[in-house]
This record gives C-alpha cells, structure tokens and sequence, in this order.
C-alpha cells in the first residue's frame, strides 16, 4: 500500500488478528471509561492511521504501542470499509500475524487486559464495532465452522 494524504472525514485504522499455535486470538479489553468508544468491549489490537503514515506502518507502531513488541511477520487479509453513518465510520486494514506468548507474558501498554480465546468462544465474545463479523469472516474463510 502507498503513502498517501488521509481523508478529513473517514479515518482509517489498522488492526491484526494475532494467532497463536493453538488456534487461538489474541484480544484485548477496552478501558470501562465513558469517554471513548466501545468501553469495556474486547478489541484487536491496532489503532488509527496517522498522516503520512502507510496501514502497515500505522501496524508496527500500534503494535508496538500497545504491546511492546517489534512486529515484523504480518500478511495483508482485507480491507473494510465501515458506514454507519455516525462518528465511528472508517476503514479498517485487518492483518494477520502469529503470537506464541504466554498470556502472562504479554505486557499490554494499552486497555486493561489481553486474552486468548478459542475459536469456539469467538461468536460469545462482546466486541468493539464491526470486528465480531470481521473475526468471523476470518474464522470461515479458514473454513473453520462458526455459528
């Protein structure tokens, strides 16, 4: 993906579905505080495109931000583009990666706490925004069978 000037009224975002050898994701919990978006709903971990800035630049920042990790094996899955039609409209890069971390390991720098879940928890879990689908398309395409 190119360099280019970001759009005043669409923000894009970056994120990485984070998998470990057991076939689980990596999320994280969003701080319970009214003034941000999605309080206490599980992300993944990403963040806003900057000015400037290419989704996989924005991707090993945010990473590292949020992680503290040098994020340097990572594969390109799709580009969203979410209209709905309020302030929460934007595009969403989503990547792919593998973290073999134990959850006790990971330092997260960012929400209040990270957790793997299985496959099989993915359709229960609360999450910010859009990504419930987006992790679910992710889960088919792997033809891995989600209600």
């Amino acid at each position: 993906m190119t360099k280019k000037l970001r759009s005043l009224n669409m923000r894009e975002i970056a994120a990485i579905i984070l998998e470990n050898d057991k076939l689980e994701l990596l999320l994280y919990l969003r701080d319970n505080k009214p003034e941000i978006p999605f309080p206490d709903y599980w992300d993944l971990i990403g963040g806003h495109v900057e000015e400037g800035e290419t989704p996989e630049e924005a991707l090993v920042r945010e990473v590292k931000e949020e992680l503290d990790i040098e994020l340097t094996d990572y594969t390109f899955y799709k580009k969203y583009v979410c209209l709905t039609g309020d302030a929460y409209e934007n595009t969403k890069y989503i990547f792919t990666g593998k973290i073999n971390i134990p959850i006790e390991d990971i330092t997260l720098l960012e929400g209040v706490r990270p957790q793997f879940f299985s496959r099989e928890e993915i359709p229960n879990v609360k999450f910010a925004n859009i990504l419930k689908s987006i992790v679910m398309e992710y889960l088919n395409d792997l033809n891995f069978p989600v209600k």
